[in-house]
Formats: C-alpha cells, sequence, structure tokens
C-alpha cells in the first residue's frame, strides 16, 4: 500500500450522490453536487501530480450514491482483481460494474465473492506484500474472509484476521483503514484506542511505528492517509495534529478539501481511490 503509484482507478461523484436521501446512505448532510465535483477533481489533480495514470470509471450504475469510494467494491492483487461483494447492501452492484472498467484497462478478474459473503475494500490492508490483514467487522464477514482465503490460494500471501469493534453501530462506516493506514513499510498512521491489542501487537511486531491520531481527529478521517509513494501522501484537510505529527517522521504530506465527498459521506482519500499498480 506504499510503492509509488502507478496506475489508479477514481469515479467522480454521481447525480445519485447529489440526490442521495443523508439518512437513508448515514450521511452527515445532503451533499451539494457541484462542491463535490469541484472536490474531486481537485483531490484527482493531487493524486495525478505523483505521475501515476488516472484511469477514470463511468460506467453508469443505477442510484449508487457512494460510487465515488471506488477502493470498496474489488482488490487487486498480483493475479489480478478479485470483485468483492458490499457489506452495505445499498451498494450492491458496484462490483460489477468497476469490474468491466478494469478489465477495459487491461485487468484480469481473477475471482469474486459469492452466496453470502461480504467483503469490502477498506477492510483489507496490506501490511506488506506477503501479508493482507482483514477486518472483520459490520462490512467484512467470516465467509467473506473465508472466500478470500481460497482466491489468495496457492500464493505466498498470509491474511490475518483483525476483529473490529462495534463503535457507532451496524449502519455507521467502521472499516478497518477508518483505523489505520500504512505510510511507508515501517511505519503506519493509526487511532490506537480502537485497535484491537493482537493487530496493535502485530505491528510492533512487525517493526511497523505508529503516528497516533488523537481522540477530536478521528470523525474528521485523520487515520484515512494515502500513500502515493513511500512517507508522501494525501489526507483530508482539518487534521492538522495529524498532519505534524506524520511530517515530524519525514512524511511529505498533501492536504484536498472534502467537506461534500468525504466528511458528509465517511470516506477519505484511500476510499476515493483503487490502486491498480504500485512499484
Amino acid at each position: 500500500m506504499v510503492g509509488a503509484l502507478r496506475r489508479v482507478l477514481v469515479r467522480a461523484p454521481s447525480a445519485a450522490f447529489g440526490a442521495a436521501d443523508p439518512e437513508r446512505w448515514h450521511y452527515a448532510g445532503a451533499p451539494d453536487l457541484g462542491r463535490a465535483r469541484a472536490e474531486h477533481a481537485a483531490f484527482v489533480e493531487i493524486v495525478a501530480s505523483a505521475g501515476c495514470e488516472v484511469i477514470e470509471h463511468d460506467t453508469h450504475i443505477e442510484g449508487a450514491a457512494d460510487a465515488q469510494f471506488v477502493h470498496d467494491p474489488v482488490i487487486v492483487g498480483n493475479q489480478g482483481a478479485i470483485l468483492l461483494r458490499m457489506g452495505k447492501a445499498l451498494r450492491r452492484g458496484e462490483e460489477n460494474a468497476i469490474g468491466e472498467a478494469l478489465e477495459a484497462a487491461g485487468v484480469p478478474i481473477h475471482a469474486r465473492l459469492r452466496g453470502e459473503a461480504t467483503a469490502e475494500g477498506g477492510d483489507l490492508l496490506w501490511l506488506d506484500r506477503h501479508t493482507l490483514a482483514v477486518g472483520q467487522g459490520f462490512r467484512t464477514n467470516a465467509e467473506g474472509l473465508r472466500q478470500l482465503r481460497t482466491a489468495f490460494d496457492g500464493t505466498d500471501v498470509d491474511l490475518v484476521p483483525v476483529q473490529l469493534p462495534y463503535a457507532s453501530g451496524e449502519v455507521a462506516c467502521l472499516h478497518l483503514m477508518s483505523l489505520v493506514s500504512m505510510v511507508d513499510d515501517n511505519l503506519a498512521v493509526a487511532y490506537e484506542p480502537l485497535l484491537p491489542v493482537p493487530f496493535w501487537s502485530k505491528l510492533r511486531d512487525q517493526g511497523i511505528h505508529i503516528v497516533p491520531v488523537p481522540e477530536e481527529e478521528l470523525s474528521s478521517l485523520g487515520p484515512n492517509v494515502l500513500a502515493l509513494s513511500p512517507r508522501r501522501c494525501v489526507m483530508l484537510a482539518g487534521n492538522p495534529v495529524t498532519q505534524r505529527r506524520l511530517e515530524a517522521v519525514g512524511c511529505e504530506v498533501r492536504t484536498y478539501t472534502g467537506d461534500e465527498i468525504s466528511v458528509k459521506a465517511e470516506g477519505g482519500a484511500t476510499c476515493l481511490t483503487r490502486p491498480i499498480l504500485r512499484d
């Protein structure tokens, strides 16, 4: 999750996002579509400035207000894409559409989750190229973990389950990556009070230093940081303490305004991107 980003998929906010019922979609307020699209365009410019190829995903998905969060319906590994099955029922259908976009970009579909399995990309955190942490909460279930293990069978990838807390309940969006992001091979940014002790210990045992996010910056998505390359990252504006702490350990931090696309809809910089290829 930290190698130099070479290809990335993004999707601009759709008309469905602008028309979304905040209560139904669990948004903090009604989105302003014009501002949201401007925020998204500015964010994409920051990502593109890293020198990576940006692919626009514009396949029509009826009523998919959350579809700008392209990180969630799929994960990409060395064998190709694994289409997931969204834990948020309102988002079902995004998986096939993003699969079509990836195939058009030359990325093969390696596997897909079926039946009762659920898993979302926000719960899938690569600690290194051989270790995939899988959050187990309201969005990713045990069957999702089992089918992911099958999809990675025969590879050198070890899947590590991470039990997530109840926190704000099942309607809220609490992914594993709501709590922690990797910004270098040996550096993570995290809100430690909600990290399970076994997972916190695993990070420590792997020699991963944690930049702590203060409580007041959890709700403003302080732990949700996208690495463009090692210690070069993008995060939502309005998290000054976390930003200063990252900079103090040698990180170059870019920020974007996301009042509409991120704060209202509970999705940060990582959520807005689906990395396809990294060094």
